[in-house]
């Protein structure tokens, strides 16, 4: 048995067509142009590309995009008071940070990012969105597990009543994933790196959710024969080779759909950004 293989490309293609038809009512209802702020400090060169990207993609969709670009040496204080000053700005509709930030201020991420206002926050990291995630009410929600659930929904593959095991329990991915999963009826078995018997509890997956950073790591004995799985591990191993958390070519045996690394996961994290942009002005203008 080969997989299916689920490619990243033509899901956020359908992500993108939805916002874009979105943005077109806002815009000929309210008279609205939504807007995005990408706030990027310093010269991370993955960073750039990064941000280049979702200038790009706003750009294609008709959403007003300003990249403010800050310099290596940007204090703390002078971070807040950008953020304090596009809170305020009522042709922002959302506003990112993009991480990781230089050393000099990194320690205070935390902090700067909840400087953003909740209702612009498209990363779905503020305190007050991830509480509402957890007790299941509307809210910004993090781009990647979002864009994983919306590529499960657009494949036709039922999430209800699902066994799913997520490996990895980060704030970005992990956590928010679990809560979007139980919100869709699946039970769900978080693992980490301090989980026992990690093997055989994988192997009772429905739907395996590997994001833990280590390149390869979910080998095939550790799939159930026809578990559906979504790679989201990014890790580079040589300068030009990138692979995901899940050892593919051994994985599209066992597995009946799965995502490629690259080429998956990371194109619906930047479509669903879009989307929570969508959202972000229809939380401002009541729409």
């Amino acid at each position: 048995m080969s997989a299916k293989i689920l490619y990243g490309k033509e899901f956020a293609a359908q992500i993108k067509e939805s916002a874009r038809i979105e943005i077109e009512k806002i815009k000929n209802k309210f008279n609205v142009t939504p807007g995005l702020a990408v706030i990027i400090v310093g010269e991370n060169p993955a960073s750039q590309v990064y941000v280049r990207n979702k200038h790009k993609s706003c750009e294609e969709l008709g959403i007003k995009s300003v990249v403010v670009e800050m310099p290596e040496s940007t204090t703390k204080k002078e971070l807040l008071a950008k953020i304090d000053e596009l809170n305020a700005d009522k042709t922002i509709h959302g506003i990112l940070v993009q991480l990781p930030l230089p050393n000099a201020i990194k320690s205070y991420s935390d902090e700067i990012l909840n400087r953003i206002d909740p209702m612009k926050d498209v990363d779905g990291f503020h305190p007050m969105n991830v509480g509402k995630l957890v007790t299941g009410t509307p809210a910004l929600v993090p781009c990647t597990p979002a864009g994983c659930i919306e590529m499960l929904d657009l494949a036709g593959i039922p999430i209800d009543g699902k066994h799913a095991v997520i490996i990895g329990r980060s704030n970005i991915v992990g956590k928010p994933m679990l809560h979007l999963l139980m919100a869709r009826h699946a039970t769900v078995t978080v693992c980490h790196s301090h989980t026992k018997h990690l093997a055989e509890i994988t192997r009772e997956a429905d739907i395996l959710v590997a994001a833990m950073g280590k390149p390869q790591f979910v080998k095939a004995d550790m799939i159930k024969p026809g578990a559906v799985v979504i790679d989201v591990g990014i890790n580079r191993i040589e300068p030009k080779k990138l692979v995901g958390d899940v050892d593919f070519e051994a994985a599209v045996e066992v597995a009946s759909a799965i995502t490629p690394v690259p080429g998956g996961v990371g194109l619906l994290t930047v479509a669903m950004l879009m989307k929570n942009v969508v959202t972000a002005v229809k939380l401002q203008i009541g729409a």
